[in-house]
């Protein structure tokens, strides 16, 4: 399921409250799909039962990353994100950090990539205060979507 509104975050809220599974968050921009992230979102899975994503929208990621980015619309993102099996949700944030998502969920796992350290990722307090934990995935060596859009460039 892809969620766009506060209200429909709402209604995941409840639906993962009353499933009592062990909820996995993470998030990002995932603008060029690869096999890091495929790697990464079947890890973060296999530590719960579901597994919802937090994508940055279009214009959150052009304030991270500059005018040329996103090259994938945020339909695209999530409509590609949903596809995976690995992923049960797909829920769509404006603001810069996905604090406010996490906020609402309370995951009972929340995991980042290698490239985060535990003091650096945001929601761990919050998490950990809920009685959850806080994963790192290590990164696969060489895949990136900036290394893709490098090599796409000089083609």
């Amino acid at each position: 399921m892809i969620i766009s509104s506060s209200d429909e975050l709402g209604t995941l809220v409840d639906v993962l409250r009353k499933s009592h599974a062990t909820v996995v968050f993470t998030n990002g921009v995932f603008d060029i799909l690869h096999a890091g992230h495929t790697t990464y979102l079947d890890a973060a899975r296999a530590l719960g039962d579901v597994l919802v994503v937090g994508l940055n929208t279009d214009a959150s990621v052009k304030r991270l990353k500059g005018p040329e980015r996103p090259i994938n619309t945020q339909a695209d993102r999530a409509t590609v994100l949903q596809a995976l099996r690995s992923v049960d949700h797909v829920v769509l944030f404006e603001q810069d950090t996905p604090l406010d998502v996490i906020t609402a969920i309370v995951p009972d796992v929340l995991v980042k990539g290698g490239d985060y350290t535990r003091e650096t990722i945001v929601g761990a307090d919050l998490v950990e205060e809920h009685g959850g934990r806080v994963v790192t995935i290590p990164l696969v060596e060489g895949r990136s979507t900036t290394n893709v859009i490098t090599r796409a460039r000089s083609v």
